[in-house]
């Protein structure tokens, strides 16, 4: 308050008192009404200076005022009768009472102007803006008589701080002499519905021109405050609630926008799915729910019985069952009978609604598309106004929209939880063990598109060789699982039969473009595509051939040097028909690493591709770990906490092995079957020098079927090699006849046929592979373990 105001302190009586009933504040006027001086009375108890009376609620729009007659001790030792207003604090009570309380002499100025035929709410102020005169209407929306509020100013009629304002207007109309308005927010009471006035304010002013006070019109807009409330409500409705498809944060955010707007408290109770599907179409009570989010204005939310997760029962007559049992909205309060039969009989519920004051609750039932989801439960303790039916018709607003965005998230989660599982049964559950790579995977499925086609493999081939997939189908869910699925299974059938990478990838590019065939309509093709990285690399020759079909290059780390991106032919996306795939083939050292990934590793909101990929260099340089820790390094080095994945990643690290020449061993045969004798016996021999000879009897029949085949159907120069680690024993025959041989059942009579179908009887696998120079036959034999 500036010092200039024109007022008289000394004109009200006022003291403030603090939560214990203790003088805090004694102004001037109060010692003129009672003699005690400030110094004699603060730090007393204000009951020392009551001899009787009490104060009682006050109705209107100031708050939890009280007011009432007290007879009061003065300091020379008789009593007085003071008719006495007080209004809450944050901390104790503001009690004031007027000493001047005269009406306005009749050729005052502010007595000439008539109130009584206003239809709005009409008072008169003075210069010192004490109230002077108000019409029935003033009176009605203060909840006093003229003759209790004579003398006042506003701060002394209402102790909201919205009134300090409203002085600070009334004194400016009174110093500028011009008209103003300003609108005023009144609780009704302390946490009660707000009523909006308009305050038209005019100076009053005599027949010489000077202004003697201040006159104020009052028009209450609250139905069209209130509509306004509404409507922003339902608006932040409509923009917070459905954020994510996570359906325990949308029904947090329906918490969030009720609570305190709405109600003091809100609960959302979800049925559980059955079976994983929809919830159940008909219900019976008694009826349980899971608690998914709670609100209250409390802090820890203490009226909660049960915390998310946990489960609520709610028998036959609760205002919950009924509103889910017949889709209507029900508001309830503790004297209503079903309600109070209800919490008669569950003694928790019905001590925490009398320890909090719980006074009156609303059961909204959520649905959407026919289907009943659950309920949202708002109850009011600290507002003392009861649910109305415009609140009922704003909540059930509210609800409306969020239930469809529950459903909306629900559907999204179990087709999610479904594409997840699909995509789980479709990777491979463990990488393959080979004696040419040791590798380590990752697979993150997208925040918020979800699952998505991107796959890795690791398929171990015939010689000791293995083949290192990576590939990412276009889409997300259940169709992009379902394709990811086929092209893996094809991708290792084609393996099985030894093509090269790039005739690997024509192959599948042939099926995507049958597929896309298949998956469209009205003649027209599907949208099925796909990306992928094929390589494969040969641990004897320490060579890797690779081919990709529009998929990110992988990484290559070699051993003590730095990372550096592999330069291979880009190819077309698979599902394009018709370009051609180009290979790459390169010497890798023993302990070199490999990274293959999938674009969502690299391609985030947070940074370009250039920089991403430079941050997976940094991640992979002086990489000394295991590969296990690699993976983890390099997705928390592109894909932090806090950033949110837009695509879903797959990652394969490989760090690759070297079989040392002394583990294998080639012969030049000659195309003479009277040599096959000497054969084996130097393959013998071999074995021996491996401490192989447990395996001696096994391998020595099939070397002899296969040599024996390549001379007498074979075309030469003719090779044998023996290739093998701690569990495995391989034997390849390869000549230069493109003509692969084929497994048959022999007859009864037949003297030959019988080769092959020993050699598959005796291997643990066998086959073929066609190579530039002609095919080799293989056949790989499981070594036992000692002991």
């Amino acid at each position: 308050m500036s010092p200039d105001y024109p007022f008289d302190e000394a004109a009200t009586a006022r003291a403030a008192l603090d939560g214990d009933g203790v003088l805090t504040e004694w102004n001037e006027g109060a010692r003129r009404l009672l003699g005690w001086s400030a110094p004699e009375v603060l730090g007393r108890p204000a009951v020392d200076l009551v001899a009787g009376g009490s104060l009682e609620p006050v109705p209107g729009l100031s708050g939890d005022r009280r007011g009432g007659t007290l007879t009061l001790r003065h300091r020379d030792g008789r009593t007085i009768p003071v008719w006495l207003l007080a209004h809450p604090r944050p901390q104790g009570w503001l009690v004031v009472t007027p000493l001047d309380n005269d009406p306005p002499a009749p050729d005052d100025p502010l007595a000439r102007i008539d109130l009584i035929q206003s239809p709005c709410a009409m008072a008169i102020h003075d210069e010192q803006l004490r109230l002077r005169r108000m019409n029935e209407a003033m009176a009605d929306a203060l909840g006093l008589p003229e003759e209790r509020l004579r003398g006042l100013r506003p701060t002394d009629l209402n102790g909201q701080p919205g009134t300090v304002e409203l002085e600070q207007h009334m004194h400016e109309v009174l110093t500028s002499a011009r008209r103003t308005h300003v609108r005023a927010y009144v609780p009704v009471t302390g946490d009660g519905p707000t009523s909006a006035w308009l305050a038209r304010m005019a100076p009053v002013v005599d027949a010489e021109g000077r202004v003697r006070g201040v006159s104020i019109a009052a028009h209450d807009f609250t139905e069209q405050y209130l509509a306004r409330e509404r409507l922003q409500l339902v608006n932040e409705a409509s923009v917070s609630i459905g954020s994510t498809l996570d359906v325990g944060r949308t029904a947090q955010e329906l918490v969030d926008v009720c609570v305190p707007a709405l109600a003091d408290f809100v609960s959302v109770d979800l049925l559980d799915p059955a079976d994983g599907g929809d919830p159940p179409a008909r219900l019976t009570a008694p009826v349980t729910l899971r608690r998914v989010a709670h609100r209250s204005v409390l802090p820890g939310t203490p009226e909660a019985l049960v915390e998310p997760g946990g489960l609520e029962e709610y028998p036959a007559g609760s205002p919950q069952a009924d509103a889910l049992l017949t889709g209507r909205t029900i508001i309830a309060a503790p004297q209503d009978r079903d309600l109070a039969e209800w919490l008669a009989q569950d003694s928790q519920r019905r001590d925490r609604a009398r320890e909090y004051g719980m006074h009156c609750g609303m059961s909204v039932p959520l649905r959407a598309r026919g289907t009943t989801l659950g309920i949202a439960l708002l109850t009011r303790s600290r507002r003392p106004d009861h649910f109305t039916a415009d609140d009922a018709m704003l909540a059930e607003e509210i609800a409306a929209r969020a239930a469809v965005c529950i459903d909306n998230a629900r559907r999204y989660s179990r087709e999610r939880e479904t594409a997840l599982a699909l995509q789980r049964s479709l990777l491979p559950r463990s990488l393959a063990r080979t004696a040419a790579v040791a590798a380590a995977s990752r697979y993150l499925p997208a925040a918020q598109a979800g699952v998505g086609g991107d796959w890795f493999d690791v398929i171990p081939l015939s010689g000791m060789r293995v083949a290192l997939v990576v590939g990412d189908v276009v889409g997300h869910g259940l169709q992009a699982s379902a394709t990811m699925g086929r092209l893996r299974t094809a991708v290792r059938t084609l393996a099985d039969i030894d093509l090269s990478p790039e005739e690997l990838l024509t192959h599948l590019d042939d099926l995507v473009v049958r597929l896309s065939e298949e998956t469209g309509g009205d003649g027209s093709p599907g949208e099925v595509g796909a990306t992928c990285l094929y390589a494969v690399y040969d641990p004897v020759s320490r060579r890797c051939a690779m081919a990709r079909a529009g998929h990110p290059a992988p990484v290559l780390v070699p051993p003590g040097d730095q990372p550096r991106e592999i330069e291979l032919p880009a190819g077309p996306p698979l599902g394009v028909g018709g370009l051609p795939f180009e290979s790459a083939e390169m010497a890798l050292p023993e302990d070199s690493l490999l990274a293959f990934f999938t674009n969502g590793l690299i391609e985030t909101h947070a940074r370009d591709v250039d920089a991403a990929r430079e941050l997976l260099r940094e991640a992979l340089t002086g990489d000394t770990g295991s590969l296990e820790q690699t993976c983890d390094r390099v997705l928390h080095t592109l894909l932090p906490k806090d950033d949110v994945a837009c695509d879903d990643v797959a990652l394969l690290v490989a760090r690759t092995r070297g079989l040392p020449a002394s583990q294998v061993a080639t012969w030049d045969i000659p195309a003479d079957p009277a040599l096959v004798a000497p054969i084996r016996k130097q393959v013998l021999d071999q074995l021996g020098d491996w401490s192989l000879s447990e395996a001696s009897f096994t391998t020595e029949l099939v070397v002899s079927e296969l040599v024996t085949n390549a001379i007498r159907y074979g075309a030469p120069p003719i090779r044998l090699r023996l290739i093998h680690d701690e569990t495995t024993l391989i034997c390849e025959v390869s000549d230069t006849s493109h003509t692969a041989p084929h497994l048959r059942r022999a007859k009864t009579w037949d003297e030959g046929g019988r080769g092959l179908l020993l050699v598959a009887q005796l291997t643990q696998r066998w086959g073929s592979r066609h190579t530039a120079e002609g095919k080799t036959i293989w056949a790989e034999l499981t070594l036992l373990e000692e002991g």
